[in-house]
């Protein structure tokens, strides 16, 4: 499936089905800031994630300074993945977060790899990202696409830099 993914940038047109595929197959927690709501997916929360992608609409270019792309895979919105343009010169942090379905397909290490085109593209050298040592799969994206990792404490922290190769697939 890896080579059906694609990126989109988050617009109107696709924050609804981004939306949906986060309440059916994500936690509140790991999709968006935290928020002052009621617990699960209630109706302050679902406007807090669209309120919260809607201030990102504007790019690296404007404030906060963040990209936010849905991921596709078979036509379809499967999550979500982000640039975010870091103090450091040419450097932007990456995150992201794909459906339960959408996992241990290709699909996040072939969204990292289109994140890198696209960062390398808007003039950037450096993509760092964070996790933590239990999200194997956060990591094994993260190797697949050439980042150093170096563990310190509770969190895992990668770097990627975009004038070196990343492994082949």
């Amino acid at each position: 499936m890896t080579g059906a993914v694609r990126l989109e940038p988050v617009d109107e047109q696709n924050l609804e089905p981004l939306l949906s595929v986060a309440a059916a197959e994500a936690e509140p927690d790991d999709v968006m800031p935290p928020v002052d709501a009621p617990a699960g997916w209630s109706h302050a929360r679902r406007e807090a994630f669209r309120e919260f992608h809607r201030a990102n609409f504007g790019g690296l270019h404007s404030a906060p300074r963040t990209a936010m792309y849905a991921i596709m895979a078979g036509g379809e919105v499967v999550g979500m993945i982000r640039m975010t343009r870091r103090d450091a010169p040419d450097t932007v942090e990456a995150g992201m977060w794909l459906g339960r379905s959408a996992r241990g397909q290709g699909i996040g290490a072939a969204a990292l790899r289109e994140l890198l085109n696209l960062a390398a593209a808007a003039g950037m050298r450096v993509v760092v990202a964070d996790t933590t040592p239990e999200n194997r799969g956060a990591l094994s994206v993260l190797e697949k696409c050439g980042a150093k990792l170096r563990e310190d404490g509770e969190k895992v922290y990668a770097e990627i830099h975009l004038d070196s190769t990343p492994p082949a697939l």
